[in-house]
């Protein structure tokens, strides 16, 4: 089962008297440094080639892609996904289901490389991570991962700025750069605990809160024990949390909590008070209450997605 995925904004399909192509139809809004592509098609393609001078942001609005990035595998990449790529790589697309009355839709958002490099000297002078060679930047090696609500609410509004005919578009979409570019590294993060196959991930000060906070969702977890953990006054660490991965430690905490529920929910035998108690709810009311508020389902109901 995926995990929750936030959708963005659906831009009105092309009129089909203006398509100039069926396959990657391309529409250009261009600002001072970023270029925001539309792309749509409108027939199955397969290997279709595109590359950027430039890091893109890549979102998928509509349909299905079948993506051939670097020397990996090739992934299926659907509505709530986004992909990272640097500049001058080339992606090859497959197109399987497309036609007229499915087409695809993503955006792709060009960045200029100085604003890049610009935004990242201003986090690392401003506000400099903890722990010895600790930088802000991006990881190219995490490209792809689920749109959190945060990571769509700032694609969606540098979109509709990009589309813009005011004239603040520029210094606007400037500052949501910036924004999204800190939203990125925060959701790189979060997922690269996933799987912290590098050593890196592992000597960071915050992948040991994450890995405390993972261990012990059982117990009363409180921001004054992660505090003293960290030998931080709770005001530093909250806002050294918060910074990192772009939501404060009870929302992290919460997160952990239905994520394990979750896994716990994939055996169909068992009780869901049981799972309340594992993934460290006290509560099976509120349990099912702050489920169904992240998940859209009751437990029993994502529980039944598993039944045979």
């Amino acid at each position: 089962m995926n995990a929750q995925k936030n959708l963005l904004h659906l831009p009105a399909l092309t009129n089909e008297k203006s398509l100039k192509t069926l396959v990657e139809n391309r529409s250009v809004y261009s600002l001072n440094h970023c270029e925001l592509n539309i792309f749509e098609t409108y027939q199955q393609s397969q290997l279709v080639p595109l590359k950027f001078n430039d890091l893109v942001v890549t979102s998928m609005l509509r349909g299905k892609k079948v993506m051939h990035l670097f020397e990996d595998p090739e992934f299926e990449y659907l509505p709530g996904e986004t992909v990272v790529i640097p500049s001058n790589v080339e992606m090859k697309i497959d197109f399987p289901e497309a036609s007229a009355n499915n087409p695809t839709q993503c955006i792709a958002l060009a960045i200029d490389q100085n604003k890049i490099a610009d935004t990242l000297n201003f986090l690392n002078e401003r506000y400099p991570k903890e722990g010895r060679e600790q930088f802000w930047q991006l990881d190219y090696q995490n490209y792809f991962f689920y749109n959190n609500f945060d990571l769509a609410t700032t694609i969606n509004k540098l979109v509709k700025e990009c589309m813009s005919t005011s004239i603040t578009k520029d210094v606007i979409a400037d500052l949501t750069l910036q924004e999204l570019l800190v939203r990125i590294i925060q959701t790189q993060t979060i997922k690269s605990f996933e799987n912290p196959v590098l050593n890196e991930v592992k000597s960071t000060p915050i992948y040991y809160i994450v890995e405390y906070i993972r261990k012990n969702l059982k117990e009363d977890i409180s921001l004054k024990k992660l505090s003293a953990i960290s030998s931080m006054s709770t005001t530093s660490f909250y806002r050294f949390f918060k910074r990192e991965l772009g939501m404060s430690p009870m929302e992290y905490i919460l997160k952990e909590k239905v994520k394990c529920a979750k896994k716990l929910l994939s055996n169909p035998s068992i009780q869901i008070n049981e799972v309340c108690y594992l993934s460290g709810f006290e509560n099976a009311n509120y349990f099912s209450r702050l489920f169904k508020k992240h998940e859209g389902i009751t437990p029993k109901q994502y529980q039944s997605l598993y039944v045979n």
